[in-house]
């Protein structure tokens, strides 16, 4: 037995995985990782052209995040949330800089979906109304009020918590109305407006949205839809809680997603790009005004976890935001992301299987279909868990050495910041010949 065998068997026996049917896992063993390549313990060297989840924006070989991961280690591992450390104190400061608006005071934790449980609970707690509307096609997270919001399959296989309402998506190649932009008067921000009017406004806390859908569908919305949602907002003293998790740190081509359209929100949320992935972190930001609510003598701050505030989490991601600046990744993504997204309209028009292609900066999403015409998906919701098309065009990109993450009718194409021209040439030639396999059983 070859030692890839032997750990595969190994993982497979002792750990549970994610959102698998955990007899159907057979992995690849990964083994290193540097700049926007990984190798399994065979020495397969593969091209990510997914960051992983959509988390390694920094590529896998910053050496200055390690070094600092190592100093950090060297000097102070861990100290309980009720202390302050140096780490957490810069790093809160860092994100009141970075972030857009009056955005000024963070609550520091270890991943997206502990980010969106913090914000649910500030949102309930400032407003002191229960219900928060989210939308259909979406994803915050697993544990128990982040899958409550989240609108994917996922859901149906947890409990949740009550008090969401969920909204339609802004998803113009399905339009859930019919309709087509720019024509469309922007009904499905419109029927925000509706849902809070008919819940009623003094129950609402707050619209939580992904400003471009990530895992269920990369759905860009059109220019005026997130500056429609936040007039709805403001009319309604409902707050707008942005969810970056997936979309910020420089994914689109900005710093963070939100910022296309010059929207200010009253809550961010973030995780995955804070720390390129080299070590979990997440964190909530909120507004001046919810934090000064929170400093008055009678308003408790409901929450916390043992791992809050982590030194050694902060330091790395401090380290982790500095590169964005100093090796002008942001702008290196708006940049390749041009190029990416021609590469991938070409595609489109070469094979019969692509009904769309959608994104900004390095976050794309490739949908495809049986028919043109009819728009027939390959996969279903219903179907994401099973073996389908989508699977088997990841794998024959695996094949060809470049990884692609596949999510229910879409392709996620997401390079690591870092990446070239040559890798985006790379990359498309696998999906090109991938797509081949589609193209063969559509009409």
């Amino acid at each position: 037995m070859s030692d890839s065998d032997h750990y595969r068997e190994m993982e497979k026996k002792y750990v549970y995985g994610t959102w698998r049917y955990e007899h159907t896992w057979n992995p690849m063993v990964v083994d290193t990782a540097e700049g926007v390549h990984f190798t399994d313990l065979d020495g397969k060297r593969v091209l990510d052209f997914s960051s992983q989840l959509m988390c390694s924006n920094l590529g896998h070989s910053a050496e200055e995040v390690k070094q600092a991961m190592a100093e950090q280690a060297k000097k102070l591992c861990y100290a309980a949330p009720g202390f302050a450390t140096v780490p957490a104190a810069e790093l809160g400061k860092k994100l009141a800089e970075i972030t857009p608006g009056d955005l000024s005071k963070s609550f520091l934790t270890i991943g997206g979906a502990e980010a969106n449980e913090a914000a649910i609970k500030i949102a309930r707690l400032y407003t002191r109304k229960s219900k928060l509307v989210s939308r259909y096609r979406s994803y915050h997270g697993a544990s128990s009020g982040a899958i409550a919001l989240t609108g994917d399959p996922r859901t149906q296989y947890a409990v949740g918590m009550p008090g969401v309402v969920r909204a339609p998506d802004c998803y113009c190649y399905r339009c859930p109305f019919g309709k087509e932009y720019p024509g469309c008067g922007i009904t499905c921000a419109e029927y925000v407006d509706e849902i809070i009017r008919m819940e009623g406004p003094k129950t609402v806390a707050g619209v939580v949205m992904e400003p471009i859908v990530g895992s269920n569908g990369i759905l860009v919305p059109p220019d005026e839809y997130m500056p429609r949602v936040r007039e709805i907002c403001d009319e309604h003293e409902v707050l707008l809680i942005d969810d970056e998790v997936m979309a910020g740190f420089g994914r689109t081509g900005k710093m963070f997603c939100i910022e296309h359209w010059g929207v200010e929100p009253d809550i961010m949320t973030m995780a995955k790009g804070i720390t390129g992935a080299y070590i979990p972190m997440g964190a909530t930001i909120t507004t001046r005004k919810i934090a000064d609510y929170f400093d008055r003598p009678e308003n408790l701050f409901v929450h916390g976890q043992t791992y809050a505030m982590h030194p050694l989490v902060c330091a790395t991601a401090l380290a982790a935001i500095e590169q964005y600046s100093k090796y002008n990744l942001v702008e290196n993504a708006a940049k390749m992301g041009k190029i990416l997204g021609k590469r991938l309209m070409e595609l489109k028009e070469d094979h019969k299987s692509v009904g769309d292609v959608r994104g900004k900066g390095l976050f794309w999403g490739v949908e495809l279909v049986k028919d043109r015409e009819t728009k027939e998906p390959f996969v279903t919701r219903e179907q994401k868990f099973e073996p389908n098309m989508l699977k088997r065009i990841s794998g024959a990109c695996m094949e060809l050495g470049v990884y692609v993450v596949n999510i229910i009718n879409i392709l996620l194409v997401a390079p690591p910041l870092v990446v070239g021209e040559e890798d985006i040439d790379k990359g498309m030639a696998a999906l090109d010949e991938a797509l081949k396999v589609a193209d063969r059983e559509a009409k």
